[in-house]
């Protein structure tokens, strides 16, 4: 299922779900050209009980009395003016929306209105990323800096990071849920990579550091056995409870780093090649994906793993090395992101316990290099035999930076591309969706944090570097 259109490059760009986990994107008429309208054939998809995450979300969709228009007849879709009619009339005894509402309300309005510039770097920018909440947002750039900017205060630089022991470029980064810590790990020229991860005392929300006098400590992910043999972290994420890190490495290794005992607590070979990705699966934490240079995916389950054991299943289907995955945060569906600019959903229930290493690409070309040149035309129609990934979804946007400087939104009922925002100069590396509004922010190796909005009300903020700085490009 290639979600990614033809003209697009997507290569090692960041992406994600959108955090409104809307029941429908159908409208009730208005002009607005910020919103989606529906097909008739996407509207009997919606509501297609064959369809089950498509279920799952309509489960906190806007209340069924909202649909009633008379008896034994009801509305599809639920036009707004009909839901703040119900919200004033207290049709539910509660006298304002439930969080299901909101999402439905939020959901039928896209991010496409702006570009409002919030900062402007004279170095690339790496990863991006908002706090869990949306009040904070975090980025990092390859000239050793990592900011956050205060959102509810004008986008307010909050934190300036220097990174330590820095030598060429932040490989990845992210802030903890409850936003006091950030933990980043780093890269250096020529692949030399370091085991070392660095943790961040972010402070409180009463406290500013603009003085770089944050608080850092080594997480050492080494272990004795290693007998000196230097490795490095492509990936880390926090689990829900922020007590654990999760990464992936270069020695084909999944770790899990306990931040109360300080020391590596899992360490397992989990892949044949470079683990480039890694999150968990839901807040219990149990669950982990992973996704790496070797083309596979796969989960692991803490609760029944031994070190260097083997993964509870495998999921296959993308032809090129996987470059990012992202959880739907329920412990059954995730997405990802490949070298073969294919966007895959998945569902863990379809995993199998087959290695799939004997699928090789039949366009595998030692001259291709993903992250400069376009992939080959000859591949572009080429499945894999064995492509375990779903066909359709409901009710979800995916988002994605690509190399051609654009940032695109696709719809997963149909595959479709709903919006291309233009304004960078250079490859959008990585990109990150409000959790609450229809805000999308995206950064690019042109130096620039930009925010995108459902409308354009309002003045756009002035960029965090008063001095408007030379944009560099970088090809």
């Amino acid at each position: 299922m290639l979600f990614v259109g033809q003209d697009t490059s997507i290569g090692n760009m960041g992406y994600g779900f959108s955090r409104l986990d809307s029941a429908s994107r159908l409208l009730d008429g208005s002009s607005s050209s910020d919103e989606i309208r529906a097909s008739p054939r996407i509207n009997r998809q919606l509501h297609s009980v064959d369809h089950d995450i498509a279920q799952l979300t309509r489960l906190q969709s806007p209340q069924e009395n909202f649909s009633l228009t008379r008896p034994g007849k009801r509305e599809y879709p639920v036009s707004v003016v009909t839901m703040l009619a119900g919200r004033e009339a207290n049709l539910f005894k509660r006298g304002r929306f439930s969080p299901g509402d909101c999402r439905h309300v939020l959901s039928k309005y896209l991010p496409v209105n702006g570009p409002w510039v919030v900062d402007q770097m004279s170095t690339r920018a790496y990863v991006s990323q908002f706090s869990l909440d949306g009040s904070l947002f975090m980025a990092a750039f390859q000239g050793s800096q990592i900011r956050i900017y205060d959102v509810e205060r004008g986008w307010k630089v909050r934190n300036n990071i220097l990174a330590r022991s820095f030598t060429w470029t932040i490989t990845d980064a992210a802030l903890s849920p409850d936003k006091r810590h950030l933990v980043a790990c780093f890269s250096a020229v020529y692949g030399s990579m370091s085991p070392i991860a660095h943790i961040v005392n972010v402070g409180s929300a009463a406290k500013e550091s603009l003085a770089n006098n944050n608080e850092h400590e080594c997480l050492d992910f080494t272990s004795p056995e290693d007998g000196g043999f230097a490795f490095g972290m492509f990936s880390l994420k926090f689990s829900t409870d922020g007590r654990e890190i999760v990464a992936g490495s270069n020695d084909d290794d999944i770790y899990v780093y306990d931040l109360e005992a300080k020391k590596v607590s899992l360490r397992t070979t989990g892949h044949g090649s470079d683990v480039n990705t890694v999150c968990f699966a839901d807040e219990s934490g149990h669950l982990i994906y992973s996704g790496s240079d070797d083309r596979a995916i796969k989960v692991w389950d803490r609760r029944c793993l031994r070190p260097n054991g083997k993964a509870a299943g495998i999921l296959k289907g993308h032809l090129e090395g996987i470059t990012f995955i992202d959880s739907r945060g329920d412990g059954r569906y995730l997405i990802s992101n490949g070298k073969d600019q294919a966007i895959k959903l998945w569902d863990i229930r379809k995993m199998t316990s087959k290695h799939p290493y004997y699928i090789y690409p039949l366009h595998k070309n030692p001259e291709w290099d993903y992250r400069w040149m376009d992939y080959p035309s000859q591949a572009r129609e080429l499945k894999h035999p064995y492509d375990q990934s779903v066909a359709t979804t409901g009710q979800k946007y995916i988002y994605t930076g690509s190399h051609d400087s654009c940032i695109y939104i696709y719809d997963l009922v149909t595959g479709a591309k709903v919006a291309k925002l233009k304004h960078h100069k250079s490859t959008v590396r990585d990109c990150s969706w409000h959790p609450s509004y229809p805000m999308l922010v995206s950064s690019s190796w042109d130096g620039d944090v930009v925010k995108w909005e459902a409308r354009g009300g309002g003045e756009a903020p002035a960029p965090a570097n008063k001095e408007i700085l030379r944009r560099r490009h970088f090809y």
